[in-house]
């Protein structure tokens, strides 16, 4: 079994600040940071998808990059730790969702690695959360004793605004349970590489029209932050 790629976002750097930074590059570009290495069971690798100081905004992550960095360093499978916006009444702030299927509403991200003059290829995404892996994260979530919400829509938007309360009651319309910036093309790229991919998802806020609140990412991350303990349990169950 290979090492466990882990991409992390909002509230999870402190994995940058420890391991071993490995440099990696790509036919893709730079990666949004290097892939630290942690000798945590099988291994993990962690790149922090917004840089370790959140400078990288969503739609300029470079995700194939990332993809393939984890790639090269051995991975066979990633979890993707994204915090989220939560529109369905279950996935309230402080909640952890494994959502089962996603809706993109994206635009203008590199979402292939297949380039011009590349045979074409068309990739199976009736599931976009590969079954088996994000059963294995589900059980070990309950092996864990960490209560989750087991299934949802996740709406990738594009930031690296906030939706207005229009907007989120079309995603709302739309069968959509958590709303993030992150999940696309994440998802399809890790399919293209052959990685198996699943997300767990703190949910830091209620979105747009349902906070009484003004949103602000300090609050997200603040509210993402308190719960990454069970993330990092999680993470090292898996490993």
């Amino acid at each position: 079994m290979g090492l466990l790629g882990v991409i992390g976002g909002s509230g999870l750097y402190g994995l940058s600040a420890s391991g071993r930074p490995k440099a990696v590059s790509t036919p893709w570009g730079p990666a949004s940071g290097p892939t630290v290495i942690h000798e945590v069971g099988g291994g993990v690798a962690f790149i922090a998808r917004h840089g370790a100081d959140h400078s990288i905004a969503p739609h300029r992550v470079n995700y194939r990059a990332n993809i393939h960095a984890l790639r090269e360093a051995g991975c066979d499978r990633v979890l993707a730790v994204s915090s989220v916006g939560g529109i369905a009444p279950a996935c309230q702030p402080g909640k952890l969702v494994v959502p089962d299927q996603l809706i993109d509403y994206t635009w203008g991200r590199e979402m292939t690695f297949q380039g011009e003059g590349d045979a074409v290829r068309h990739f199976d995404f009736t599931d976009p959360y590969s079954p088996d892996w994000r059963g294995k994260v589900t059980g070990a979530l309950s092996e864990l004793e960490i209560e989750f919400v087991d299934g949802g829509t996740y709406a990738a938007v594009q930031g690296p605004r906030f939706e207005t309360a229009a907007e989120i009651r079309r995603l709302a319309a739309d069968g959509c349970h958590i709303v993030g910036m992150t999940g696309m093309p994440e998802a399809i790229l890790a399919r293209e590489a052959g990685l198996d991919y699943a997300a767990v998802c703190p949910v830091g806020n209620l979105a747009a029209g349902i906070a009484t609140d003004e949103l602000s990412m300090d609050d997200v991350i603040g509210a993402v932050g308190t719960g990454m303990e069970r993330v990092t349990s999680l993470i090292t169950n898996l490993a």
